[in-house]
């Protein structure tokens, strides 16, 4: 609504005139801006409750990516006969520090993303919140970091232990302890890919902080 202000004359009998003002109501002519903000906000709201949706499904698929990686580290071990048969080599993931450091930061990350599940399911329900989300991301990088450095670490071992070095004398070992190379290989694949999936959750994150 507009007030439109305009100056009128009123005058009496003896010819006095008396300045008056008359307020009158007008409509803004073109289209409304509720309207135009309301349809506008109605894409960008389904767009939120779509990435947030997705950011859920996404960290269940994180957390059982570095549960499957702790769990299948944190259970390698291997006893193989050496001759004379009397003597015998253990081999077991806690041998190295990088291999518990590995199991370490996968734990911590899976207990990480169990926890934010509420957080996250929340943001379902409020597609509004956007501070929430900022210390997701920020705690979500954070898991990022302390995966990618695990899986890292955990990797230069498990390609020693396959190829060895010659250069400083480090034999491959994998020819003896067949299926512990095979358990730290694989428990790589599920730690990589969370490290994957916690990509695509910042990505999600950041797109329906930038809705707002």
């Amino acid at each position: 609504m507009l007030l439109v202000m305009r100056k009128i004359q009123i005058c009496n009998g003896l010819e006095v005139c008396i300045n008056a003002t008359q307020i009158t109501k007008g409509m803004k002519t073109g289209p409304l801006e509720s309207g135009e903000s309301s349809s506008d906000a109605t894409p960008a709201k389904l767009m939120i409750s779509v990435v947030a949706v997705l950011d859920f499904m996404l960290r269940i698929l994180a957390a059982a990516g570095t549960l499957g990686s702790a769990m299948a580290m944190g259970t390698t071990e291997e006893t193989v006969p050496l001759f004379p048969q009397s003597i015998l080599l253990n081999a077991e993931y806690s041998d190295l520090p990088m291999f518990t450091f590995f199991v370490i930061a996968n734990s911590v990350a899976c207990a990480y993303l169990v926890l934010s599940l509420p957080l996250s399911f929340y943001h379902i329900i409020r597609t509004a919140a956007k501070s929430s989300r900022i210390i997701l991301v920020m705690f979500d990088t954070v898991m990022l970091a302390l995966v990618t450095a695990g899986a890292s670490t955990a990797a230069a071992i498990v390609y020693l232990a396959h190829k060895g070095n010659a250069n400083a004398n480090w034999f491959a070992i994998c020819q003896q302890f067949n299926s512990f190379c095979e358990h730290t290989s694989g428990s790589l694949i599920g730690s990589f890919a969370a490290a994957f999936v916690l990509i695509l959750i910042i990505i999600t994150s950041a797109i329906a902080s930038s809705q707002w």
